[in-house]
């Protein structure tokens, strides 16, 4: 089979299977490393327990990307 070809029949299948294909190659291409993933995992952890607690007060994004465009955008 030819890439012209796989190509084809990999447009031909349903989204859903397509969607399952993309995410198979794009891990492929960048595989996990479970150290960092569990590195992260703790550290999302520990700010969702520091905002159910209210140690932190979250910020929306528009308002994190509205002073960013204030301090960059020239």
């Amino acid at each position: 089979m030819t890439t012209k070809e796989l190509i084809s029949e990999a447009i031909s299948l349903p989204v859903e299977k397509r969607s399952l294909l993309v995410d198979l190659l794009l891990k492929s291409l960048n595989p996990t490393e479970t150290e960092i993933d569990n590195q992260w995992i703790t550290v999302a952890k520990k700010r969702l327990a520091e905002m159910k607690n209210g140690a932190v007060k979250p910020i929306p994004g528009e308002s994190v990307f509205e002073k960013i465009w204030e301090r960059y955008d020239t």
